[in-house]
């Protein structure tokens, strides 16, 4: 007969808790496999988290930790007793016979850990459930974000001193040194704008902003295919203007190098076939995410986004376009839905410690003139929120002309980097081939 809830022990193992501080206390390698997985709040035992905290304690300010160094420790914050004293703390030393299970250990701790916060986290989300006064979507909203923290443990709030924080910093100066990296965030396959930018940096939240038809949707795909089909890196596309079929047909046109309209309407050589089954292969084998759903929200985008980032281990989001997400609340004024937001995907960049990089829309006024960041459109929150916006600049009335006329030759394109809160600012040469929607480096930049 099943225990009542009530009644039932948290799920814990001791003797892993044991073992995984006993070979901690062993072998200094082993402190590096725990930390790969734990955290002191992990430990079910009050005195296994003091001793955890103390061990990690001593390790990161260089200090080899053992019974002698840890007793000192805990004797000096006064938590020797709460550790459960000198006797117990060498009892752990027997509790393991060597540190080589540790990552083993490290695991069931964990697991019971997880356990422990799906009981609480449903309990929890059980009660808020009865609240009324709350939108249903809004419980959804807090349940999904709460669940993503408890799969991904590493993504916790807590205030943190500058003392822990410049070790790794440092560390991360030393390894840019040494391996002297051309990019430090995700390629986007436009070896000019990547100088610029380094590439796109996790946590970033970047726009790219045009008027209607200047290729937004365009180069976000060319970049997708860059990140996925040539350096397969997973990343994700939320279309909310086209269909999945019809960006599928896009990404094979530009892969194939076949007239996107000649692929619709089937008016191309038998001799393409080879072409467009070489391209499909590619596109077949890349770690590329489509999510197609008409008026979707931000509730739904940030849940997608989380399911793709823990499931699929997605590095990288694209949103078309923002303009485009509908409110979950019908009451709430244009420019204030726009700022909402815009807030929360910047928020959830950071969440996911990924770059998203969202399309926008700009202001009838900046046709035909160069864009600036007064022509985002609907809200200055956008300006505001992001770490880096883009301008796609082409001069239509040279477009026109006989020679851009020549599709294989493509239009000379600028993307003007107008906010780069990390870096420097400047403007890029692309080329446009239009017949089959891809922007690809401009010729005196082809490596």
């Amino acid at each position: 007969m099943t225990a009542p809830v009530k009644s039932r022990i948290p799920p814990y193992n001791d003797d892993a808790e044991r073992a995984v501080i006993g070979a901690t206390l062993i072998d200094e390698n082993a402190i590096t496999i725990a930390q790969q997985y734990l955290k002191p709040e992990d430990f079910y035992s009050p005195r296994h988290r003091r001793i955890f905290e103390a061990v990690l304690s001593l390790f990161n300010n260089g200090i080899r930790p053992d019974l002698l160094t840890l007793n000192s420790e805990l004797e000096q914050k006064g938590r020797l007793d709460e550790a459960g004293g000198n006797d117990y703390i060498a009892s752990l030393t027997h509790a393991v016979p060597s540190s080589a299970n540790t990552e083993y250990y490290a695991q069931i701790v964990q697991n019971h850990s997880l356990r422990r916060s799906l009981i609480h986290f449903s309990g929890e989300a059980g009660a808020r459930a009865y609240d009324e006064t709350v939108e249903p979507k809004i419980l959804l909203e807090e349940a999904q974000q709460k669940l993503f923290y408890i799969s991904d443990p590493r993504r916790i709030f807590r205030y943190k001193k500058v003392d822990n924080l410049i070790k790794g910093v440092v560390n991360y100066i030393d390894g840019a040194y040494s391996a002297k990296a051309e990019y430090t965030g995700i390629p986007s396959g436009f070896s000019a704008l990547d100088r610029l930018t380094s590439g796109f940096q996790a946590a970033e939240l970047i726009i790219i902003g045009a008027r209607p038809g200047m290729g937004k949707t365009a180069i976000a795909l060319s970049m997708a295919a860059n990140i996925s089909v040539r350096q397969n890196i997973p990343s994700a596309f939320f279309s909310l203007e086209m269909s999945d079929q019809a960006l599928m047909l896009r990404l094979i046109s530009s892969e194939a190098g076949i007239d996107s309209q000649k692929l619709r309407t089937g008016f191309f050589q038998q001799s393409d076939f080879q072409k467009i089954f070489d391209a499909a292969g590619d596109v077949h084998n890349a770690p590329l995410y489509i999510v197609d759903m008409p008026n979707m929200t931000i509730l739904n985008i940030q849940a997608m986004a989380r399911m793709l980032r823990v499931q699929e281990k997605v590095e990288i989001i694209f949103i078309d376009y923002i303009g485009l997400i509908a409110s979950d609340n019908k009451m709430l004024p244009r420019w204030e839905l726009i700022s909402e937001v815009s807030r929360a995907l910047k928020g959830l960049a950071r969440e996911l410690n990924i770059p998203v990089v969202a399309l926008s829309q700009l202001r009838r006024e900046a046709e035909n003139q160069k864009p600036s960041l007064a022509d985002i459109r609907e809200s200055g929150s956008i300006e505001q929120d992001a770490d880096m916006v883009m301008f796609i600049n082409r001069d239509r009335e040279l477009e026109k002309s006989a020679e851009e006329q020549a599709m294989e030759a493509g239009q000379k394109v600028q993307l003007m980097v107008a906010k780069n809160r990390n870096g420097p600012v400047g403007t890029v040469d692309l080329t446009f081939l239009k017949h089959i929607t891809k922007f690809v480096p401009f010729a005196d930049d082809r490596g």
